[in-house]
């Protein structure tokens, strides 16, 4: 599938690799849900993996909800802008650091259904024309959703799937 255009297509492409990335993590043992990544600096496990997806939903629910009261927002917090935003990731990870697996996984569970219903919420017209609101710049809303989901998410499955394919090797 293509990158979504319509509110159906987005939330079929966001529970569709919401459920292939529980897929690929289900395959693996406890032991190798656990082990740490042998390929990345930042994010070095599955937890990691899953409370990065958690706070970028956080962040869209923050921008949307407060925009939508009336509180003009940026999608990223002061001080961070689209040049400085790994800084932001960095303490994302730091700060869930005594984070669970089996927390992050309800955490994210509990965002993806936020984001999902925060999606129905909104018509075709309102995801998808781009300037709809003034609080999403040149773009659209859809396109904001697209990135804290179903493309996030296939970000999230390829680090697994490295990670997979390196336990292979020992």
């Amino acid at each position: 599938m293509g990158r979504a255009t319509t509110k159906t297509e987005l939330i079929s492409a966001g529970e569709e690799n919401f459920g292939k990335l529980f897929s690929l993590i289900n395959s693996l043992t406890e032991t190798e849900q656990e082990s740490l990544f042998e390929f990345e600096d930042r994010d070095r496990n599955i937890r990691d993996v899953l409370v990065h997806l958690y706070e970028w939903h956080q962040l869209l629910l923050k921008w949307v909800t407060a925009n939508q009261m009336g509180k003009p927002a940026s999608f990223l917090p002061e001080p961070y802008n689209w040049k400085t935003y790994p800084q932001m990731n960095i303490e994302f990870w730091e700060k869930h650091q005594k984070t669970s697996l089996d927390e992050a996984v309800g955490m994210l569970n509990k965002s993806h259904m936020d984001v999902m219903s925060l999606i129905s919420g909104f018509s075709d017209g309102e995801l998808f024309t781009k300037k709809h609101f003034s609080w999403t710049g040149t773009t659209s809303l859809g396109s904001y959703c697209v990135s804290a989901t179903s493309s996030h998410y296939d970000w999230a499955i390829k680090k697994i799937k490295m990670h997979k394919k390196s336990l292979s090797k020992t």
